[in-house]
Formats: C-alpha cells, structure tokens, sequence
C-alpha cells in the first residue's frame, strides 16, 4: 500500500521562493528532473533516522478548498503549497512517516514564519505549527476534515 506524508506550508513568497528556503533550510539538493511540470521543484538529501535518501517534492496544494463551505473545511485549506516526502529506499510506511515527522519538527524547531500542517495519506493530521504560538502534535486518528475542527482550528491558518 502507498502512502503519503506530506507538509502543508502557509507562505507568502512566491512557490519558487518556498522551494528555495525549504531546500537551505533542510539541506537538499535540487534534483533536475526534466520531466516535472512547471511549477513543481524535486530535491533530494539525507534521512534523518536511517542511512538513505528522501526525495522531497514542493508543489501548489491544489486539495484545500480557497472558500469552502462550512461542513467542507479542512485543516489544510489556506496552505498555499504541500511538500511531499519520501523515502528512497524499500516500502517502509513507518519510516517515510519518521522521516516527514523530522523534517517538520526541523522546521518547526527553527521558529520560523510559515505556518504548517503535518498530514498523513492525506486524511490525517498529524501536527500543526503556528509562528509566535509553536508546534502541536495531534492525537492519533485526528481528521484533517470538518468532524475533529475543534482540536486543529486553533493550531492551523483559518
């Protein structure tokens, strides 16, 4: 079974702006891809909990919803971009969720300005980071959808 594991980021500047501090930030290399769709930046680097590599995919969040109605809000409806992570090696879903897992409290531990939202298969959120509030981990099982709004509304851009 595939899954993912993704970070919603909530940023002003311009995706390829996005991109640039995301890959200084997490140390990545970009990866030229001749075959990506405009828009879309791949990088690579290091696992932070095993020996291997993560590729990283930063592109626009085109699964929020700019407007939408109140039974359809979601925790990730004003995150202007996601990253997806994965792990280069052997199916592992445990390890690639460790991996994104480290690479959002990397994030999150620098106190930086773009808000953020952990996801897991896209259904599941995960953790969420505010700047000047801090980081959050969520219980497990915790909707990114309408039904648990009341444990991620005070944690994520609404």
């Amino acid at each position: 079974m595939s899954t993912d594991d993704n970070i919603f980021l909530a940023a002003d500047a311009p995706l390829g702006e996005v991109a640039g501090w995301l890959s200084e930030a997490l140390s990545l290399e970009p990866v030229d891809e001749p075959d990506l769709k405009d828009g879309v930046y791949l990088f690579r680097g290091r696992a932070r909990s095993v020996d291997g590599e993560l590729y990283v995919v930063v592109q626009p969040n085109v699964y929020g919803e700019a407007d939408p109605e109140p039974e359809d809000v979601s925790a990730i409806d004003r995150y202007q971009s996601v990253v997806d992570v994965r792990y280069a090696g052997a199916k592992d879903e445990e390890l690639q969720a460790r991996e994104a897992r480290a690479l959002f409290d990397e994030l999150a531990d620098r106190g930086h300005s773009v808000a953020m939202v952990l996801s897991h298969n896209m259904a599941l959120a995960v953790a969420a980071y505010l700047p000047g509030v801090g980081a959050q981990v969520f219980p497990p099982g915790t909707s990114l959808d309408v039904e648990d709004v009341d444990t991620w509304r005070p944690w994520v851009v609404t």
